[in-house]
């Protein structure tokens, strides 16, 4: 496995009506490293935002969509995606305020 660092792991948040849902529980939505792991995504998310406390990081492998063109059919790449859930007593996640 790469040497992945905390900065390395968050992508990018997913914002979808769902994600947008969820965030009334403390429930945020990320796309991360492929190869990054359960506890890898705690300390990122930990690291990155300031004030935050995980309570649990749910996790999903996405495979990659088929994609046709002419006659060659392939796939589009892999990705991951997390679900954080944060404490109760925890600070909110900024980036996602206002939207």
């Amino acid at each position: 496995m790469a040497n992945i660092q905390y900065y390395d792991v968050i992508l990018k948040p997913v914002i979808t009506e769902k994600s947008m849902a969820a965030m009334a529980d403390k429930k945020y939505t990320f796309l991360v490293h492929t190869e990054a792991n359960k506890t890898m995504i705690k300390e990122a998310v930990e690291k990155m935002f300031a004030g935050t406390k995980v309570a649990k990081v749910n996790t999903m492998n996405m495979q990659g969509k088929k994609k046709r063109r002419g006659a060659v059919v392939g796939r589009t790449a892999k990705s991951k995606k997390a679900i954080v859930q944060l404490t109760e007593d925890s600070k909110e996640i900024e980036i996602f305020e206002g939207l």
